[in-house]
């Protein structure tokens, strides 16, 4: 899809692209069963503390029920309309099956109205179809794809990302991650042939700050900008470098270059190669 670029009328102007909609269905309401209010946090717990620093205002949203499971099995579905979701950044599909029941599915690349789709073990691996890893051949792109058998897509499942699968034995089967990391899945697992769509998502440029207040994105302030009590990198007269200290976070900690990862957890054991090469 591509990427729209505005005539320079203005310094943000200058700046900014956003990804052409023309593509998408025009004026669809979702439908009352589908939707949902979204309630904004504005990034603090229920004692009323920030807990996320950089969240809040933003436009209203209009929540979507994503169906990750898709396992309306052996029943066609028929792409009714290709919608935009302020939730996520790839787009969605509403497809109406053949019993009636209509869902939203995650929209793969090159989705279009009047496709069709089945989820089963035994159907044919177009894009959009859902089916057990055991049955979709080697070398496909792959996404939303379950962790753990019937619970529903987990991983894959942002604009433009897809994962290969190479290989299935011994009861796993073997995916090479967007990350490039190769990790093992149940082959019990299911996961949606194609690509996610919207893969231009990465190269849009916001260009103006309001922008990403309409986001509900925060502005975020540099630490060393900061007063000594407010950051540890604060204080000084005019520009001064962090000094030999090791960068931190508002709190003290070390910031960068230190592991984040939990030892033994349990997914380490099905990682066979890490996207960070040792």
């Amino acid at each position: 899809m591509p990427v729209k670029i505005y005539k320079p009328t203005s310094p943000a102007r200058r700046q900014t692209s956003v990804v052409d909609y023309r593509v998408l269905t025009k004026h669809v309401r979702p439908p009352k069963s589908l939707r949902a209010s979204m309630r904004k946090t504005g990034g603090r717990n229920n004692l009323g503390r920030i807990t996320t620093r950089h969240h809040g205002g933003g436009m209203r949203q209009l929540y979507r029920v994503i169906d990750f499971h898709q396992n309306k099995m052996n029943v066609p579905g028929v792409v009714q309309s290709l919608e935009y979701d302020p939730i996520r950044t790839s787009f969605i599909v509403l497809v109406a099956y053949q019993d009636g029941e209509k869902r939203y599915h995650l929209a793969w690349e090159g989705a279009k109205v009047g496709d069709k789709i089945v989820a089963g073990e035994k159907v044919e691996p177009v894009a959009g179809c859902r089916m057990p890893l055991t049955a979709i051949p080697v070398g496909n792109e792959i996404f939303n794809i379950e962790l753990r058998p019937n619970q529903g897509g987990q991983i894959v499942r942002s604009a433009g990302s897809s994962a290969i699968l190479q290989e299935v034995e011994g009861g796993f089967a073997h995916l090479k991650m967007p990350s490039s990391e190769v990790r093992l899945v149940q082959a019990g697992c299911w996961a949606t042939i194609g690509k996610v769509s919207n893969s231009d998502h990465r190269i849009e440029r916001i260009g103006a700050a309001g922008r990403n207040r309409r986001l509900g994105i925060r502005p975020s302030v540099r630490g060393k900008a900061m007063n000594p009590v407010d950051h540890p990198h604060g204080g000084g007269e005019g520009h001064n470098p962090i000094g030999l200290r090791h960068p931190k976070t508002p709190w003290g900690k070390n910031a960068f270059g230190v592991k984040t990862r939990t030892r033994g957890k349990y997914s380490d054991r099905l990682i066979i190669q890490r996207r960070k090469k040792k």
